[in-house]
Formats: structure tokens, C-alpha cells, sequence
């Protein structure tokens, strides 16, 4: 990892402060679902307290992350130009501010907000999918990361609109005189929001972060395990969330067991990248290695709850503690991801040019490898609690309490990719997160509209 990959050409990113400022903002936002979860967790929050933590999360944090990194990853890896700097900007402070403002509305209760910010959130996240989707049909063939994101883009797209829906019918009813239930809607919102948009850019992003930084290649069980997810998975996530809008349990009973081997064969996948490794262990690959347990533990348990009930609420994302998934596998692929993005977009653009002159640091370098210990101990330990409590039926000073050690360990997070940005980015703080929409955060900061820079013609 202290090695720029030699397959991937670096000068397709986009300017360094696109994503960066994606992610700054992603993690603003995960301290603020931090804080509400425990805050929810000792009744101190009112409203749908329980839909601010999670939008925050799941529609702020790793949404949020997501759009920065598809913006750095498929110009870099599809070697085509960003579609539009402009609108990569626009986008994360429309989807930014639409969420920020809806879970404040959940919170508090005023739900006649929640539509006029979701609407917001919504012109966000279509320009996200236009802008990537651009990009993305630029290149051909697609290759499987392409792929997944192709069909991730598609749940992009469909996600929001129904959450518009759902906001809607707070402030004016209609879903209950309509043929689709309001309770079916969410079940469908929920289904292709986490295993449509959120899991399956993780996994198509996997696919090419964990066989390049393991150096390692997919073979024998591992090929057919990819032959099954790549057609088994998009399926069973369609069959799943059709048939809890239409209320079909069978439909949902053969999606739902489809999702389930499909990852569960992917946390095989995962673990043996892991094991077959030889190079130095990372903050990346610990974290993924966290993920790859907890993704075969929830595939176990949501195969056999989705056997007996895929429509139950209690069933929503899987069998078992919920925590699970979207923190054990969601939260931790995030979090290890991150920890060699942020570094490698800065060290690329702050001391690639300088190498084989002078002394540089290496991607690793740029992280303090005491805070990522730290970090990695306390979101470790407060996951395990969440998911203990959760399972065991625990009182709710464990859940806060765990909630809170996981929380510091967000912050402890947050604070190490604000030193790497702070003490090795080639622009201040300031400048990354503010800048003109038409000069999309050139490092010059005198690029004209969407015109490409100079580094933008590439070669894959």
C-alpha cells in the first residue's frame, strides 16, 4: 500500500479537492450520526430520532463517502475524463444539506421539513448519478467494477425518489388510499438503498481494492463465487425489494436468499484474498478483515431469517442485530477504504512529482499509526457492544455506552484524516472545502470550468 498500484493511472482523478471535500463532509456527518445514536440511546432526542441516526449514516456518512469516491475511482480506473467538476460539486452540498436538514427535522419532529429537504437531497443525488453515469458510459467495456456501479448508479436513482415519496406523505397523505402501502414502500426504500446502492458499490469496489492491495489474483473457488455474485446478487436484490412493494413473500423469500449466498460467498472471497496475502497488515486490511467476519456471520443469519419471514419489519436487513451489517461490513470497509484514499489522493498530488529527487513519505506515512490503533479498538469494541446488546436483549446503558466508545472512535477517525489533509495536503483546509463551482478545485485554482487540466489525459 505505500506504492501507487502500477495498473492504475493516476492523472484521471479529478482535481485533488473534489473527493477530499466529499469525504471531509462524510465525516462531519458520521460524528453527527455518532452522537445522535447515543443521544437517542438515553431518550434525549424527540421526533423519529431512530430515522435521523440512521439517515445521517447511511444517506449522509456513507453515501456522501461513496459519491467522493466514485468520483475519484471510475476516472481514475475507467480512464475517461469527470463528466463535470461543476456538477460533482453541486452535487455533495445539495445532498449535504438535504440530509443534514431532514435528520434534523426527524429529530425534532417537524416532518412538514422533511419533504422540502428531501427534495433537496434528491436533486443531489441525480446529479451524482448523471454526473458519474456520464462518465461511467464513456468507458466500454465495463469491466466487473463497472458493472456493479452501473447497476449501483440505477438503485442511486430509484432510492431517493421513493424516499421523496415516504417524505411526501408526512405533511400530505396519499400513500394510503394507493394500491402500495406505506410500510411496503419503506421495505422496498430500505432494500435497494443498503444492498442496491450502498453494497453494491462496496462490493464492485472490492473486487480491485482487495486483490490489488493484498497483490493477490481471484482463482479457483474465488472465480465461481464471482460468476455466481455478479448475476445472483443484482437479481435477488430486484427480487427482494419487488416483493416487499408488492407484498410477495415467495418473490422476496428467492431474493433474499439470493442476496444472502451472494455475499456470503463474497466474505469467502474476501477471507482468502486475506489469508493468501504476504504484504505488511494495514489499517485497510484489518478493517476488511472485520468486514469479511461479520459479512459471513450476517449472511448466515439473514438466510435463515428471510427463509422463514422476508417481509417482517424485524427482518428489514437481515437476521440478527442490524448493526451487524451496516456497521460490521458497511461501516468497516468505509473506514479501512479511507484510510488509503484520503492519504493516496493527497501524497499524489503533494509529493508524487517530487520522487526519486528528494525524500518523500510514503502513502502510510501520512497517517499516525497510533490513532489508527486507537480508532480501530474503540469503533471495534463499541460495534461489538451494539451488536451484543442488540442480540442479547442488554439494557440501554450498554447500547449508549457502546455507542459513545464507537463515537470516540469516529472522532479519533475524523481527526487523523483532518492531519493528513492538514500537514500534507498542498492546499489548506479552508481551500478544500470552499471553492468557486466553475473552478471545480483545481489545485492552481485557476482552472476554467469543466475544461480538463493538463493531468487529465490519461492512458488506463
Amino acid at each position: 500500500m505505500s506504492a501507487i498500484p502500477g495498473e492504475v493511472d493516476t492523472d484521471g482523478g479529478p482535481p485533488m479537492t473534489v473527493p477530499l471535500r466529499h469525504f471531509l463532509v462524510g465525516l462531519a456527518l458520521l460524528l453527527a450520526g455518532g452522537a445522535a445514536g447515543v443521544l437517542d440511546a438515553v431518550g434525549l432526542l424527540s421526533g423519529l430520532s431512530l430515522l435521523a441516526h440512521v439517515h445521517l449514516l447511511v444517506a449522509g456518512w456513507v453515501c456522501v463517502t461513496i459519491m467522493g469516491a466514485m468520483v475519484q475511482f471510475v476516472p481514475v480506473w475507467s480512464n475517461v475524463p469527470l463528466h463535470s467538476r461543476r456538477l460533482a460539486t453541486a452535487q455533495l452540498w445539495l445532498v449535504a444539506v438535504g440530509v443534514g436538514g431532514m435528520a434534523a427535522a426527524f429529530a425534532t419532529g417537524a416532518l412538514g421539513w422533511v419533504h422540502a429537504f428531501g427534495g433537496l437531497a434528491l436533486v443531489g443525488f441525480w446529479t451524482f448519478v448523471y454526473t458519474v453515469g456520464r462518465t461511467l458510459l464513456a468507458a466500454r467495456p465495463w469491466d466487473v467494477t463497472e458493472r456493479h456501479f452501473a447497476f449501483a448508479l440505477a438503485c442511486f436513482a430509484a432510492v431517493p425518489a421513493m424516499g421523496f415519496a415516504l417524505a411526501m406523505d408526512y405533511s400530505t397523505p396519499f400513500l394510503a388510499g394507493s394500491p402500495v402501502a406505506r410500510y411496503r414502500l419503506v421495505g422496498a426504500h430500505a432494500t435497494l438503498a443498503v444492498f442496491g446502492a450502498v453494497l453494491t458499490t462496496v462490493l464492485g469496489a472490492l473486487y480491485q481494492l482487495a486483490t490489488m492491495f493484498t497483490q493477490t489474483e481471484l482463482h479457483g473457488v474465488d472465480v465461481h463465487a464471482r460468476r455466481f455474485e455478479e448475476v445472483g446478487y443484482p437479481v435477488g436484490v430486484l427480487a427482494l425489494a419487488t416483493g416487499r412493494l408488492l407484498g410477495s413473500a415467495s418473490l422476496a423469500r428467492v431474493g433474499g436468499l439470493l442476496v444472502a449466498v451472494a455475499l456470503g460467498g463474497f466474505a469467502v472471497v474476501l477471507a482468502r484474498k486475506l489469508v493468501e496475502t504476504g504484504v505488511e497488515r494495514t489499517p485497510m486490511l484489518s478493517r476488511y478483515a472485520v468486514a469479511a467476519v461479520a459479512m459471513a456471520a450476517w449472511a448466515v443469519l439473514a438466510g435463515r431469517a428471510w427463509l422463514a419471514d422476508p417481509l417482517a419489519p424485524s427482518t428489514l436487513f437481515g437476521g440478527g442485530p442490524p448493526h451487524l451489517l451496516l456497521f460490521g461490513v458497511v461501516g468497516f470497509v468505509v473506514l479501512g477504504t479511507l484510510y488509503h484514499v484520503v492519504p493516496f489522493i493527497v501524497w499524489v498530488h503533494r509529493y508524487s512529482d517530487r520522487l526519486g529527487y528528494e525524500p518523500v513519505p510514503t502513502i502510510d506515512d501520512c497517517y499516525d499509526d497510533r490513532l489508527a490503533a486507537a480508532d480501530f479498538a474503540c469503533v471495534l469494541a463499541g460495534a461489538t457492544g451494539l451488536v451484543l446488546a442488540s442480540a442479547l436483549g442488554l439494557p440501554s446503558a450498554v447500547t449508549a455506552g457502546s455507542g459513545a466508545l464507537a463515537t470516540v472512535g469516529f472522532g479519533l477517525f475524523a481527526t487523523n484524516m483532518h492531519l493528513i489533509v492538514r500537514e500534507h495536503s498542498p492546499r489548506p483546509i479552508r481551500a478544500v472545502l470552499v471553492s468557486r463551482l466553475g473552478d471545480g478545485g483545481d489545485l492552481s485554482g485557476d482552472a476554467a470550468g469543466d475544461a480538463p487540466s493538463p493531468t487529465e489525459d490519461t492512458a488506463r
